[in-house]
């Protein structure tokens, strides 16, 4: 059977006693809410990710388990200059450590550095990856040069009818200062 079967179900535990990382390429449809934030027809677009868990002691208690999550992916965006497709680079590189219950998580969630996350029998590592890239992902995203001469002249020549078409304020006065 697939490690990548388990990456939705796995017991992080066992995952961080084993001491082998899982190197996977998920591709973009398996992740839905990252896929609907990019632009074009890329179903099969690969997410390049890699999970490492470990056991690190703790002074009078069971060893802390720790996850690394690290994920690179080039996703097309929308440019929010000229609205073209722009390939965008995202990567993660996130540690976590593993608590008992919500409620240590919460109580210790100010003073660690770290990202903290409740133990489950069947952790998520998919909904996690997914959270960290849509995190990632630029507010706005860009091309350094877009690609076309961008075009800023929407609504341009309907102000220049406008204005013609409207009477000038001060053209009375111009009448005024005619030599009679």
């Amino acid at each position: 059977m697939s490690r990548h079967l388990h990456a939705q179900r796995l017991n992080i535990q066992a995952f961080a006693q084993e001491g082998q990382p899982l190197v996977e390429i998920t591709p973009l449809s398996k992740l839905e809410r990252l896929a609907h934030e990019t632009q074009g027809p890329e179903p099969d677009l690969p997410i390049n990710w890699r999970a490492a868990g470990e056991l690190r002691p703790h002074p009078g208690a069971e060893d802390d388990v720790w996850l690394r999550l690290e994920a690179r992916a080039s996703l097309p965006l929308t440019c929010q200059r000229c609205m073209g497709t722009v390939a965008t680079a995202v990567e993660v590189d996130q540690w976590y450590r593993f608590v008992a219950d919500e409620a240590i998580a919460m109580a210790e969630d100010d003073q660690s550095e770290e990202d903290l996350l409740v133990m489950a029998p069947q952790f998520d590592l998919l909904a996690v990856l997914e959270d960290e890239l849509l995190m990632a992902l630029p507010l706005v995203p860009m091309h350094e040069v877009c690609p076309e001469a961008l075009v800023f002249s929407a609504g341009e020549s309907e102000l220049a009818v406008q204005e013609d078409a409207k009477p000038h304020p001060f053209a009375a006065l111009a009448q005024l200062k005619k030599p009679k």
